[in-house]
């Protein structure tokens, strides 16, 4: 069975801690169940959490979804947004675990890729050095959300034009942003095969997306 790898990308910078932290972890559970409940994303699916504040973090290697044991996520008291080393290490998974195509083997489809983030890159030259990398991995769907001050979307806009955006990261909001991601998941899995892009459904009420 050829594999979906999903990426996700989480801030859990010192701006996330205390509610917003909790929500996060609430609506990654519901995400998961979701994704459980769908039995051609069970087959397919391998998924890959990757945090970053001052240090960046692979809290779940890629894994397949049947076997997928999400840990409680936490995060500094106070501390920098090192979205850049995160893009890095990212950068270095992808190369070594995407399963590329063979005379005699299908390779992986086409990654998916998640960034949450609350707050800018503190570490914008690496930032922008990691943006053409990144591009250059041909992802099915890169997908960006902010969450809080919608002014910070502008750097997420030069990694791709796919961002969105949550007034906040309450409990409420973050369950219904991470039930998009999973929708917007099991269409990229149905339509593996006869596209190369993931069209993303078209979100709630609580998702904004950034033009």
């Amino acid at each position: 069975m050829r594999r979906l790898p999903i990426y996700f990308l989480l801030d859990t910078s010192g701006s996330m801690n205390g509610e917003p932290i909790e929500a996060l972890n609430n609506a990654l559970s519901g995400m998961i169940n979701n994704l459980r409940s769908d039995a051609q994303a069970a087959e397919t699916l391998w998924i890959s959490i990757i945090t970053f504040d001052r240090e960046v973090k692979e809290i779940v290697p890629l894994t397949a979804l049947e076997t997928f044991q999400l840990p409680e996520i936490s995060c500094p008291e106070s501390g920098p947004t090192f979205t850049g080393k995160a893009l890095e290490v990212l950068y270095d998974k992808v190369t070594k675990e995407i399963r590329k195509g063979s005379p005699t083997q299908k390779g992986d489809w086409k990654p998916l890729l998640f960034v949450f983030t609350d707050g800018k890159p503190n570490d914008l030259q690496s930032y922008a050095e990691m943006i053409p990398k990144i591009k250059s991995l041909n992802f099915g769907a890169i997908v960006g959300c902010i969450a809080g001050n919608k002014d910070i979307a502008t750097k997420l806009l030069e990694l791709t034009n796919d961002v969105v955006h949550l007034d906040t990261a309450d409990s409420s909001t973050l369950k219904q942003f991470f039930k998009w991601v999973s929708d917007t998941i099991e269409q990229g899995n149905k339509s593996m095969g006869t596209t190369d892009n993931v069209s993303l459904p078209p979100p709630p009420s609580e998702v904004h997306i950034v033009i």
